[in-house]
């Protein structure tokens, strides 16, 4: 049997690091916990990532890349169904770093480059909204103008930004838990395509009031969960 190469020591830190900061938010988890949870010395962390924010940026630069390449779908969304997906698809990249939502205003406060990759990212997020409701609009399944266009963009953007410190409000113990991922994703996805529904008449309204009502009965709202 040939075995496989052990993962580089770099790519192991981004791994670890990014678990201990989603499941405990990166303000606590030190550099030395993090060398701890990988059985490596502080001296060999700081080799490969001199400062924390070079880990921080390294998993951001990460996410953005993947961001990038899911939001180049938006133009190809054409009914209530390439919608959920494509909704489903963000919340679940938002899911899988929502250490930088969780801690956000902490980590702009603090890191200049952050900031900045961050609100072009929220940008890129508006654009692709934008197209995706043409693209919808094109196809017959909204029936809306510009001006309304960049509104339910901006508003799309809002949630996806700030649904779960709406869940961690809602239930501090569990909401960012890994077990509580999949049901927080179909609750966020929901609300956010329900921004469209005034927008939608006849089949693709009841299409997606249906598909949204299907969807609730899966994902019980987060107060609801056993503390």
């Amino acid at each position: 049997m040939v075995k496989k190469a052990p993962r580089r020591t770099a790519q192991r830190i981004l791994e670890v690091s990014l678990t201990l900061f989603n499941r405990f938010g990166e303000p606590n988890v030190s550099t030395t916990l993090i060398s701890s949870e990988l059985h490596i010395s502080p001296g060999n962390l700081y080799y490969h990532y001199p400062a924390k924010d070079e880990l921080i940026n390294a998993l951001f630069d990460l996410y953005e890349q993947a961001l990038g390449d899911l939001l180049q779908a938006s133009t190809s969304v054409q009914d209530v169904e390439d919608a959920w997906f494509f909704m489903h698809s963000l919340f679940e990249l938002i899911w899988a770093y929502r250490f930088l939502y969780r801690d956000l205003n902490d980590l702009l406060s603090k890191n200049r480059r952050l900031e900045t990759h961050i609100r072009q990212a929220l940008q890129n997020k508006a654009a692709a909204f934008e197209a995706m409701l043409d693209s919808m609009r094109r196809a017959g399944t909204l029936q809306i103008d510009g001006a309304q266009t960049r509104t339910v963009a901006t508003s799309l953007v809002v949630v996806l930004t700030y649904w779960l410190s709406y869940e961690y409000v809602c239930d501090p113990r569990h909401a960012l838990e890994p077990d509580s991922g999949q049901a927080a994703l179909l609750r966020g996805g929901a609300h956010a395509l329900s921004l469209l529904a005034p927008y939608m008449q006849g089949e693709h309204r009841a299409h997606l009031l249906q598909l949204m009502s299907a969807y609730a009965a899966s994902a019980p709202p987060a107060s609801s969960t056993p503390s």
